[in-house]
């Protein structure tokens, strides 16, 4: 129906199909030939508007992608790794080009050639040591008429043929990316597992009920597909006991979890099976940080082995950082040392309560009786997402006297997870509910990260009120407006918008 109108002879159609039963690799060849002439015929391009014409390339190419680098078929279902089962041989185009201007053709054939891992890009001619063999990418690359038109120019102006050959190239284990070896390993249509939170040499993996019994072999593929891994490991079950670390499987590899880790210039050293480190963290750790100006306090409530106390005692601030677990208050101390603000950080290991009505508040009575001219500014961090909102109630009528200007009382930033299906609301309800007071029109809520499907983690920001804070306090409206001076204190530390939320992942 198309082809006579517009002066295509049976015999041409022949010719090209011969073409192609000759060359099954370069399918493409008659197609790319037959589109390009309609397109180039007259009124063709109507059809071409209405997107009525398809072409078989585009069905061939999707193809070639899903199976040219999978692993082998019988793969399926291993449990036990087994490298020599993924060996593999597929059928890639080469340009043959003299050895001398290797070098300078690969410069401008970058968007062509064959970008796999563990492949040579450039290999010897098996017939002809002055030449070589430059690997093309097989989901470019089908003929000739394949490359554009600079890399033509260039191709001429080095006198080399664009010639495409064919070249048979063994696959091996090494070859194949970790999603792809996981993804021909697990059951058809299961989710794949090819990231994890990286803590030193161990990748911590939380891997889902379908692809446990499959556990071992991720571990390793983990390890041999990600350089400085030397250990896998699987949490076995959920944060939630008092010292705020995990169960853990390792799933290959070492079993040392003594580890170093590199955090925004800070070097953190500890014991991953017995301390809690997030890398996820990282950001909100640099953001909070970026808060405080030098001369500032910070108490650090759940401190863990120092992400927030040791960049804020860099900034010249004063930090008083507090764990209940005694590996991390530990590797707190040490941490301190290392980094060298063991001279700025004050150490505790106390429960959170026991903290902020021991320590907190001797430090707060001295710091707010201060004359005005002295007075830093005081931020409280409480990383416990689980529970820190529990802990907002060691705050009510903490301290005695007369309460000091509302400028300075103490700002804090209490971590928290939800589920709600508006979780900055959720988490400012729940904070106000703790201290008594409304929240809506003196508080800020970020949004830290996606946890889960469904659930966030949210840091909610606010300054104490007086009200809250000091005893024999009248409770009325007036205490907990939101004064001038003290909103014109809290704009440094959060966005005078009644809800900020911005994603860190």
């Amino acid at each position: 129906i198309l082809w006579r109108p517009f002066g295509f002879s049976g015999r041409f159609l022949k010719l090209e199909s011969h073409s192609i039963t000759e060359s099954k690799s370069l399918i493409p060849v008659a197609w790319t030939s037959l589109t390009q002439m309609l397109l180039e015929a007259p009124g063709i391009f109507l059809l071409g508007q209405r997107k009525r014409f398809s072409t078989m390339p585009e069905i061939e190419t999707h193809e070639r992608e899903t199976e040219l680098f999978s692993p082998p078929s019988d793969v399926r279902g291993m449990t036990k790794l087994d490298r020599t089962a993924f060996k593999k041989t597929v059928n890639i185009p080469v340009l043959k080009v003299r050895k001398e201007i290797v070098s300078k053709l690969m410069r401008s054939l970058k968007r062509a050639a064959l970008q796999r891992p563990g492949i040579r890009r450039v290999i010897e001619d098996p017939e002809d040591k002055e030449s070589r063999l430059i690997m093309l990418d097989p989901y470019k690359i089908f003929t000739h008429d394949s490359f554009e038109k600079a890399e033509l120019s260039v191709l001429e102006q080095l006198n080399v043929s664009p010639q495409i050959s064919k070249y048979n190239l063994e696959l091996t284990y090494e070859n194949f990316k970790s999603e792809e070896i996981l993804r021909a390993v697990l059951p058809e249509g299961q989710d794949v597992t090819s990231g994890f939170s990286r803590i030193g040499h161990i990748a911590h993996l939380n891997l889902r009920d379908h692809q446990l019994p499959f556990k071992h072999l991720i571990g390793q593929v983990m390890i041999d597909k990600n350089p400085g891994i030397t250990s896998a490991v699987n949490k076995i079950n959920n944060i939630d006991n008092m010292y705020r670390n995990f169960q853990m499987e390792v799933l290959s590899g070492e079993q040392n979890m003594m580890t170093k880790v590199r955090e925004n210039n800070y070097t953190y050293e500890f014991d991953f099976s017995k301390v809690y480190w997030n890398p996820r963290l990282s950001t909100e750790h640099s953001r909070i940080t970026e808060l405080l100006k030098p001369g500032d306090v910070l108490f650090d409530v759940f401190a863990g082995v120092g992400p927030f106390a040791i960049p804020v005692a860099k900034k010249n601030c004063t930090v008083f950082a507090n764990d209940l677990n005694p590996e991390s208050h530990k590797w707190l101390l040490y941490n301190c040392k290392l980094n060298k603000v063991d001279q700025k950080v004050k150490v505790f290991n106390l429960d959170g309560k026991d903290f902020l009505q021991g320590p907190v508040k001797e430090e707060l009575m001295q710091l707010l009786g201060l004359s005005k001219e002295r007075k830093p500014s005081v931020h409280v961090v409480m990383n416990l997402p689980a529970k820190a909102i529990e802990f907002l109630s060691a705050f009510k009528w903490l301290l005695d006297g007369q309460p000091c200007s509302s400028e300075f009382l103490p700002i804090v930033h209490c971590y928290s997870f939800s589920k709600d299906a508006n979780p900055a609301e959720d988490v400012r309800q729940r904070a106000g509910a703790v201290l008594g007071i409304s929240l809506e029109a003196c508080s800020s809520v970020h949004l830290v990260r996606n946890v889960a499907p469904n659930k966030e983690m949210l840091c909610i920001t606010f300054q104490i009120p007086a009200s809250v804070l000091y005893k024999n306090q009248t409770r009325n409206p007036e205490n907990h407006e939101d004064p001038p001076l003290k909103r014109q204190r809290t704009a440094e530390a959060f966005s005078d918008e009644k809800t900020q939320i911005a994603s860190n992942t």
